[in-house]
């Protein structure tokens, strides 16, 4: 039996945690778009609802219980009956123990198989009168995902472009469950990559975002056969006719001298640079198995920022990591201070099963940790505003990516990332204009039209 063509279907994703899910996300409602499914905006309108998880901690995994639970009220009023998937790393770590957990779920698959979703769907079809079938599919196939799509990327309509070229990781940190869900770190072709950044440009992008879990890690055959490096690969993609291109998520390991220099030489690369630490102390650094030390971090920032003084940092922190002391703690805001980033992400830590950091003595209680992370988040906003602040008067490039909340307002994004704010025309859209800069907020800038 295979899915109808012919019947309209409605289909419903909601995508949790990084941007790779969103990129996930969007690739599986192009794999479904031959076979009729059409986006809806409310799962109670869907035939197919799809919940497409982050495992990366243990609140994020809990939600998806909490919205399966949801939805079972709300089928359960509407008298509909779609089939229920919960996709992604939650999926590809819990596996069977989802369906245990709720039975309303019909598929269960991780982020290495949903290529093979339309066939997944045509298994746990049913004729009536028969049981409803489930599905569990978390094997990792031995062949490339990416080849395996068939879904082209002209249906996508979006001025700023996820493009995912990197997949999986290597690095193993000790409270990291991505190399178990994810898998070894996998960089696609650039022949690949290359064709569907031209879809995607065909199609209306301005902007182009590279994605991986470990992105500056990619490393592959380019074009003629030849050995191909990220930055490389980067300045293949800026001979396209594309306004601007970033990159996320760096690994501090990966980050070369050739890569850091190209935010000086390739005019579309982005001043903004996502480097992620964790920790500011060299011996939980060491514990976490990050692979660097504070001042071997520090050089990459300071280098950085010699071949682009302008550059924007942005960072990911962990605090309240097992063994982690008041000196530890020090450690890190001392690097918050010496950074002083425009833009950070910070946590308590989480520990996740099967991890070597969940087995780890002297764990930190919840109160230390909340009380650590208002102290970092504090400091963090301290920098932003002051980032913020330090634009006003001053004229910068804007994207207009969407129309913004009230009539004639427009939304948009600086080459730093910010979020910026303005009045103008809905015609905009779509275009790179100058504005200055009014007023600063502590995260996003106003501008008027210049």
């Amino acid at each position: 039996m295979q899915i109808n063509k012919d019947k309209k279907k409605s289909l419903f994703i909601k995508s949790y945690g990084c941007q790779m899910n969103e990129y996930d996300s969007e690739r599986m409602a192009e794999i479904l778009e031959p076979f009729n499914y059409s986006p809806v905006n409310e799962p109670d309108q869907a035939d197919l609802i799809i919940l497409n998880t982050c495992h990366i901690r243990e609140k994020a995994a809990e939600k998806i219980y909490s919205e399966l639970g949801r939805l079972k009220k709300i089928n359960n009023k509407s008298n509909r009956e779609p089939k229920i998937a919960v996709a992604g790393c939650v999926g590809q770590a819990e596996g069977q123990e989802i369906i245990n957990r709720s039975p309303i779920v019909d598929l269960v698959f991780g982020p290495l198989t949903y290529h093979q979703l339309p066939e997944m769907l045509e298994s746990i079809e049913t004729k009536k009168g028969f049981p409803n079938k489930k599905l569990v599919n978390i094997e990792v196939p031995d062949i490339d995902k990416f080849n395996q799509l068939k879904g082209s990327r002209k249906s996508l309509r979006s001025i700023s472009s996820l493009l995912s070229v990197q997949e999986g990781c290597d690095k193993f940190c000790s409270f990291c469950v991505v190399p178990y869900t994810r898998g070894v770190e996998i960089s696609r072709p650039a022949n690949q990559i290359l064709k569907e950044a031209v879809e995607l440009v065909e199609n209306g992008a301005k902007e182009i975002i590279l994605l991986g879990q470990n992105v500056n890690a990619w490393l592959g055959k380019g074009l003629n056969e030849t050995e191909w490096t990220f930055p490389k690969l980067i300045k293949e993609l800026s001979e396209l006719d594309i306004e601007r291109i970033r990159y996320i998520t760096s690994h501090p390991r990966d980050m070369t001298d050739e890569l850091m220099r190209s935010h000086k030489d390739i005019e579309k690369l982005q001043p903004y640079l996502h480097l992620p630490v964790q920790s500011g102390s060299d011996k939980i650094l060491k514990e976490m198995n990050r692979g660097y030390s504070f001042s071997e971090y520090m050089r990459i920032i300071n280098k950085s920022r010699d071949y682009r003084p302008d550059i924007a940092i942005s960072g990911d922190f962990i605090v309240g990591f097992p063994g982690e002391t008041d000196k530890d703690f020090e450690d890190t805001l001392r690097i918050v201070k010496e950074v002083k980033y425009a833009h950070a992400y910070s946590f308590k830590y989480s520990s996740r099963p099967g991890t070597p950091a969940s087995l780890m003595e002297n764990h930190i209680e919840e109160h230390v940790k909340s009380e650590r992370l208002k102290v970092l988040q504090d400091l963090i906003k301290e920098h932003t505003r002051e980032f913020n602040r330090s634009f006003v008067g001053k004229e910068i490039d804007v994207l207009i990516d969407k129309p913004g909340n009230g009539k004639n307002r427009l939304s948009g994004r600086s080459a730093y990332l910010q979020s910026v704010h303005m009045d103008g025309s809905i015609s905009m859209v779509g275009e790179i204009i100058k504005a200055k800069v009014t007023k600063s907020r502590d995260n996003s800038l106003e501008c008027v039209i210049s």
